[in-house]
């Protein structure tokens, strides 16, 4: 067999397998060697992966996940590039705000992993608590799938779930309808996830001349399949301000404030 013929196999192999990715060419083929590390939410790698063993981001994850925000997926890795910064923002001046809270998971990971209920800080959780509306979403979003609703009803669960926690404080509805209901002075922590750019940028506007220096923007759908008008809107913002996105394997993207 030539190895022009060997290549052709192999090409035939993956695109054939489901298991694999399609590559475009034969010639960016790269083979993983080992055993994979971890392998969930569309990242797989085998370079280290021990913080999922870390007791204290264990015990924070089981209280995110026992909310049932997940439907059953696993995130670990998502959940700890929160937890991280998190932990960042609550050593700088600030409050921190959500804004796309849906049952709370992320959020009460969040909470559980910096001792939050410790912390002389608020945390604002930002949403409709049953899904998207129709007048957020561009024409290009719905081409790209995105649809309203898509939520179940949960205030009443969200409430329960943070009613222990004096320092929460949960507003409902439409953003950009409820930015002016946080009362921060100062935000430290800025988590964006609400599926549609138009209150996306809304929210990063609103609360940018509040972040604090260092500050952190998260941003949960930045580089997943189907959020390209995410993406492009917050380059542009980022780009507006002279800084840039950090986009990582997670699909999220990462702002630090100048």
């Amino acid at each position: 067999m030539t190895l022009r013929s060997m290549f052709r196999t192999v090409r035939r192999t993956f695109i054939s397998d489901p298991a694999w990715i399609k590559l475009r060419s034969v010639r960016n083929l790269r083979l993983v060697s080992g055993p994979l590390t971890y392998n969930q939410d569309g990242l797989a790698t085998r370079h280290n992966a021990d913080f999922i063993h870390d007791p204290r981001f264990r015990d924070a994850y089981r209280k995110g996940e026992q909310t049932g925000s997940w439907r059953g997926a696993a995130i670990h890795w998502r959940a700890y590039v929160a937890c991280w910064a998190a932990d960042k923002a609550s050593r700088l001046e600030g409050d921190f705000v959500e804004c796309g809270v849906n049952k709370g998971g992320l959020a009460r990971t969040i909470i559980e992993f910096t001792r939050f209920k410790d912390l002389p800080k608020r945390f604002y959780l930002l949403d409709t608590y049953q899904g998207l509306v129709e007048e957020c979403l561009t024409h290009e979003e719905r081409a790209l799938g995105r649809t309203a609703g898509g939520y179940e009803e949960c205030f009443e669960s969200v409430k329960r779930t943070f009613s222990e926690f004096p320092n929460i404080v949960l507003v409902r509805g439409t953003v950009p309808n409820t930015l002016s209901q946080v009362s921060a002075e100062k935000v430290a922590y800025l988590s964006i996830d609400m599926n549609c750019a138009m209150p996306e940028i809304a929210a990063a506007e609103y609360f940018w001349d509040r972040m604090v220096t260092g500050g952190v923007i998260l941003l949960d759908d930045y580089g997943w399949q189907g959020a390209i008008a995410q993406k492009r809107a917050f380059d542009e913002f980022a780009r507006k301000r002279h800084t840039l996105v950090l986009p990582l394997p997670t699909g999220q993207g990462v702002i630090l404030k100048p």
